[in-house]
């Protein structure tokens, strides 16, 4: 009997991997959040890219070969010391990430956005932070989604196409049905290495936390807003810094919520988690002056919303519109119209 069990499970599981991709909301968000992530810090940065990525980089393209030779990373921004090739590279990268975003040709862009982001990160790695590393994983890991599926042009474009008529003969159904497959155990497979990733990168700050005393008295939070470097509006942090008790519950909170977070995604306590996560990060963004960090984990948290919550969210945002039209006055048809005759006025007197 247990036997049976056993083997039922097993199916069980192999058709939840194999039969139906899962989180594809999820997915279209993490696309649409770190395609327009990437595109704001290139837009940033715009003025200031040639002394960070381009040639005029004290960084110069030389020591990044020479770097690469130790590490065996790669940049294709390093193939060439021109500033032209720079600034194609520059606005390919805009415009990958731009279609990224919207979700064109999602298969083919989403490696070449992958190939953006890791050029980039790798060709300047010394002024990289904690965003930027969970950009380049994230980046890596959609390239196996199907994360083009939802909210994007490609989807778009699949509704108003006529379906394709399935192919013919056993062989060539045999091998779509193969190619349906693969593709979706390789979403499945990409999405649960993007919530294994985000589980290790919470639960391990958590740990790294415990073991420093600064975290543990209580103190961590006053050291941080006394940090000149992050410190984007002094006179927020020494306000924030005057409520040592509210600030000390908030680093014991914050220690409490990541080393609990792989523990509480399978029940009903993952959505207030999620709710104070949020508001960390905001407090970060705002008080530390990091907010691509921020927004990335932000984005991040949200592959462990099920779909179910997008779906009933797109819902309610209709509902939402339905209403506000609904309560909106009545335009004018035309000269000698009434006014606003559904809501009560008289209308003019010829």
């Amino acid at each position: 009997m247990s036997t049976e069990r056993t083997t039922s499970a097993r199916r069980a599981s192999c058709a939840v991997l194999t039969e139906s991709p899962v989180s594809l909301y999820a997915a279209a968000v993490l696309r649409i959040g770190y395609g327009f992530l990437h595109l704001v810090l290139l837009l940033r940065e715009f003025p200031y890219r040639d002394e960070i990525w381009g040639p005029g980089s004290p960084w110069t393209p030389e020591l990044a070969r020479q770097l690469f030779d130790q590490t065996g990373w790669l940049s294709v921004l390093t193939f060439s010391d021109s500033r032209m090739y720079f600034e194609i590279c520059y606005a390919a990268a805009l415009v990958t990430s731009a279609l990224f975003m919207l979700g064109w040709r999602t298969r083919a862009i989403s490696v070449l956005f992958a190939v953006m982001v890791a050029s980039f990160h790798s060709r300047s790695v010394f002024m990289t932070d904690g965003g930027d590393n969970v950009t380049l994983l994230m980046a890596v890991y959609l390239v196996f989604t199907m994360c083009g599926r939802r909210w994007s042009l490609d989807a778009l474009t699949a509704r108003t196409r006529a379906p394709a008529a399935p192919p013919g003969g056993r062989r060539m159904r045999n091998l779509a049905q193969a190619r349906r497959t693969l593709t979706t155990v390789l979403h499945n497979c990409g999405m649960f290495v993007i919530a294994v990733q985000v589980c290790l990168l919470y639960g391990s700050a958590g740990l790294y936390k415990v073991q420093g005393g600064s975290w543990g008295n209580g103190t961590a939070l006053h050291y941080v807003l006394n940090l000149d470097l992050f410190r984007p509006w002094p006179a927020l942090s020494l306000m924030a810094d005057a409520h040592p008790v509210p600030m000390a519950v908030a680093g014991y909170l914050t220690v409490l919520l990541q080393v609990a977070f792989p523990f509480v995604l399978f029940g009903r306590l993952k959505y207030p988690v999620l709710t104070m996560l949020l508001g960390m990060h905001l407090g970060i963004a705002v008080l530390m002056g990091l907010p691509l960090f921020s927004g990335a984990m932000i984005i991040a948290d949200a592959v462990f919303l099920p779909d179910r919550f997008y779906r009933a969210l797109g819902r309610w945002w209709r509902r939402r519109v339905r209403w506000t039209r609904a309560a909106a006055p009545p335009a004018l048809v035309g000269p000698g119209a009434g006014v606003g005759v559904g809501a009560g006025v008289v209308p003019e007197q010829r």
